[in-house]
């Protein structure tokens, strides 16, 4: 079975996470912020604005960095590995979608800390446990978009299985942590 290449694993992932950080916060702009965990059309088409932002400043970097380096890179790994990303970051961005996650895992104590008191704005910072696994998953995202990128023939195939079924895996955890958040 052919392997991934490591350099072009490496590039592509150190191309890819400043391009994640610079659209996952300052090129995300504060009304989709709000609105992308909302469960109604406004919040899945925040969150889809936002996941547009997230996927073109990755593709550009990659682009980028290809054009530059002259990286031979496989055109459909490059798109299997964005679409990755925006499936998974689409998803976890959602916010109940995690906080049902946080839930089946035995996070929920760790994601709201740092959260302000119900009916206060008394937490002058910046992060909460949510936000930590919030970035947390993204970022291990993007090691796994950068490893689908990097590789071709089977190897691609098998990647990409196995993010569908960790994706899959997490989605009906959530669905289960969301059903016990319910009945608490």
């Amino acid at each position: 079975m052919p392997q991934a290449d490591a350099v072009v694993f490496a590039v592509l992932a150190a191309a890819s996470y400043p391009a994640h950080l610079l659209a996952d916060h300052p090129f995300q702009s504060s009304d989709w912020a709000a609105a992308k965990g909302g469960c109604d059309h406004a919040g899945r088409m925040a969150c889809t604005k936002h996941v547009m932002v997230v996927v073109t400043f990755q593709a550009v970097a990659v682009l980028a960095v290809v054009a530059v380096t002259g990286l031979s890179v496989n055109p459909a790994a490059v798109v299997a590995g964005l679409t990755l990303t925006a499936w998974s970051h689409w998803w976890f961005d959602r916010r109940f979608t995690a906080a049902g996650l946080y839930e089946a895992i035995g996070k929920t104590g760790f994601a709201t800390l740092g959260a302000p008191r119900p009916g206060h704005d008394d937490a002058p910072h910046l992060g909460t446990g949510a936000y930590r696994m919030d970035q947390d998953w993204h970022t291990a995202w993007v090691a796994i978009s950068a490893l689908v990128m990097a590789s071709a023939g089977l190897m691609l195939a098998v990647l990409v299985g196995i993010a569908a079924i960790v994706m899959i895996a997490a989605i009906l955890a959530s669905r289960h942590g969301r059903r016990r958040l319910a009945a608490a």
